[in-house]
């Protein structure tokens, strides 16, 4: 229940964490992005809408929170993470996702349909696989353990990197700004969840159909 509140209302948490650790939430920000992308067993973590919710707070003229460093701090999470994941997968290999300790906290239809993925799109599943959630965690892994060239990787995955980040962070900054969105924060960002959501619906409604 505290990481759904932490989802639905990360506009709130965020302003808190800001009034208790000053600049100190940069550090913060840059784990809770670089562990969602960089830890297989974490795909749940909010990096969209953390992103959104800390543009929107800088578009309001927060005294800590400022565009060009959100920018730098998200852009090295993401790219650092992606590489950290990569790694591993090259190190340990794909199995360890579906055998041992590790692959009981991990969903097993998201890795297949990662995998699945990365084997239809091939070098580009790199960077659109940035914009799709939880899908996101797994497909660095993926190419490292399918030895993807390192350097092939690193080129998508920094572009991938600056494209989410821009978005999301611009998205917050300049929607941020108008009233309306201000005065229903909350409810944009059960929307982004919402959305966020989607490809696991997908996958246990087609999980469902197969059943019968």
């Amino acid at each position: 229940m505290a990481i759904i509140d932490f989802l639905l209302h990360v506009d709130t948490h965020l302003l808190a964490l800001v009034n208790q650790y000053g600049w100190g939430i940069y550090p913060i920000l840059f784990l809770i992005i670089f562990i969602e992308t960089g830890i297989v067993v974490f795909p749940f973590l909010p990096g969209d809408s953390l992103l959104f919710a800390a543009g929107a707070l800088a578009a309001v003229g927060s005294q800590v929170l400022h565009l060009p460093t959100l920018f730098l701090t998200a852009i090295a999470a993401a790219i650092l993470g992606d590489m950290a994941n990569y790694w591993i997968g090259r190190t340990f290999g794909l199995h360890v996702l579906y055998e041992g300790k590790l692959a009981r906290f991990i969903r097993q239809e998201e890795v297949q349909r990662a995998e699945q993925f990365f084997n239809e799109k091939g070098k580009h599943t790199i960077f659109i696989g940035r914009f799709l959630p939880f899908i996101r965690t797994f497909i660095p892994f993926i190419a490292g353990a399918s030895q993807m060239s390192w350097r092939l990787f690193s080129f998508y995955n920094i572009i991938g990197a600056l494209c989410w980040t821009a978005i999301g962070l611009f998205a917050g900054y300049f929607l941020g700004s108008i009233p309306v969105v201000n005065d229903h924060f909350s409810l944009i960002m059960i929307g982004i969840v919402a959305v966020s959501m989607i490809p696991i619906v997908v996958t246990l409604v087609k999980k469902q159909q197969n059943s019968r």
